[in-house]
């Protein structure tokens, strides 16, 4: 891929970074940067132009003086770990330069008997968990490209997956937060033991704020241990069945740690059979599992669903499965979506869509659209000669009280049509509070609602 032209001063910012992270490869221009990872930049931003240079500090130091920089220089910048999912969320605007925290990657520590860890943002999240695994402890997390995925990542974006049916979302896990603010000063908030109330809640406000904020650089999470037993169920069949199925698992004693709604084609994909599906993940003492797990399969008896058990190194290769197929794009004009809607609306947008899983508690999921042309044959079918291209399926996810953002898409489709679509009353809010954090408006400018 060839490069493209930038009218910036390339030469003053890349020597002015340089200065600060002083060693080799730590600042590197547009030209010099991997074409796979220009790639990755260029679908994560709006301008023609690229940015000048990227730039990687290897401390927190170093990362606060970087920023500061940037600040005193009114630069753009666009914040990253390893760039998994820097294609996420709106088009970022004027974009100056990229830092990431990829090599600002250390264990800071264990706290074996607290059941806590603190680490730097720019740690791998299987890094991490191959780290606990060694105490029989693990982060109850389940991100998007986990060998990818940094830990900083994982928190700006609030991306967690399945195992919040049973330990919640990303907000839930974490207990201390450390993050350089846009004039370059650090700040901190939460600790390091899980019964914490000092302070402002500042790590509910920047997880999920996709960089808008602050740049985090160092988290830390509660734990847990390592379950003794695991099964996973796996029910398919028809529609109202497996709804049937679904009611009746979330009103019961049985405790999943994992429970998602397949749709059809997604359940062929994975070989699991035809129709839906209902896949069930339990993990405790291995009594306890057996039973949970023959308790599924009798309820899919009796509403005449095929049911059967994963264990051992086919139910880890199930679910790694299954995070693959409902994250890899078969091609770039796929679309990604994140979805929420009532729970007990889950099969009905399932069965709308060709690809997609959504969680039986949350109602949050994943869909995946063909092609913009498919786009297009929405809006023609609707009759609309603009607006946003995704109508039709907002509209029947808000019917249901849900939401529907664009996670990945091509850059001309997050052009033509509004990325979050927002519909609540709080963007007043959301512009005051970025005003107060990011007054001149350097960090991931554009990539949030109402192109915050």
């Amino acid at each position: 891929m060839k490069a493209m032209s930038n009218d910036k001063p390339q030469g003053v910012c890349a020597s002015d970074f340089a200065s600060i992270v002083g060693e080799e490869n730590a600042v590197c221009l547009w030209e010099n940067i991997e074409l796979g990872q220009q790639k990755r930049i260029q679908q994560a931003i709006a301008s023609e132009n690229p940015p000048s240079c990227i730039v990687y500090p290897r401390s927190q130091k170093q990362l606060a003086a970087v920023i500061a920089t940037a600040h005193s220089h009114n630069w753009r910048v666009l914040p990253c770990g390893s760039g998994s999912k820097l294609n996420w969320g709106g088009l970022a605007k004027g974009v100056d330069v990229v830092v990431s925290t990829e090599r600002i990657n250390q264990l800071i520590e264990h706290a074996v008997g607290d059941l806590t860890v603190t680490v730097e943002a720019g740690m791998k999240f299987s890094d991490l968990q191959e780290l606990l695994a060694k105490s029989r402890q693990f982060l109850a997390l389940d991100p998007t490209a986990p060998e990818l995925a940094t830990i900083g990542g994982i928190v700006a974006t609030g991306d967690t997956g399945s195992l919040r049916q049973r330990y919640g979302s990303v907000r839930d896990q974490l207990l201390g937060i450390t993050f350089v603010r846009a004039d370059g000063q650090v700040a901190k908030a939460g600790g390091r033991v899980v019964k914490n109330v000092a302070g402002y809640d500042l790590m509910k406000l920047l997880t999920g704020s996709y960089g808008t904020l602050g740049f985090i650089s160092q988290l830390t999470f509660r734990l847990y241990p390592l379950a003794e037993a695991s099964e996973t169920v796996v029910l398919t069949g028809s529609a109202e069945a497996i709804s049937q199925a679904a009611d009746i698992l979330r009103g019961s004693a049985l405790t999943p740690v994992q429970a998602d709604l397949l749709s059809t084609k997604l359940v062929s994909s994975l070989g699991l059979g035809e129709g839906l599906a209902l896949i069930a993940r339990f993990q405790s003492i291995s009594e306890s599992v057996k039973e949970q797990s023959n308790r599924v399969l009798e309820v899919g008896q009796k509403l005449g669903l095929n049911g059967a058990i994963f264990a051992d190194g086919d139910e880890v290769s199930l679910w790694q499965r299954l995070q693959e197929r409902i994250h890899t794009t078969v091609t770039e004009s796929v679309i990604t979506c994140k979805i929420g809607v009532l729970p007990t609306a889950a099969v009905e947008i399932l069965t709308q869509v060709e690809l997609g899983l959504i969680h039986i508690s949350s109602g949050l999921g994943l869909l995946q659209l063909e092609d913009k042309n498919q786009v297009l044959k929405v809006r023609d079918e609707l009759g609309c000669a603009g607006g946003d291209a995704y109508d039709g399926l907002r509209l029947r996810t808000q019917a249901h009280r849900g939401f529907l953002t664009i996670l990945e898409a091509p850059v001309a489709v997050k052009e033509q049509i509004d990325v979050w679509g927002y519909t609540g009353n709080a963007l007043p809010l959301m512009r005051q509070i970025k005003e107060q954090f990011d007054s001149k408006n350097i960090l991931s400018p554009g990539r949030f609602v109402g192109g915050i």
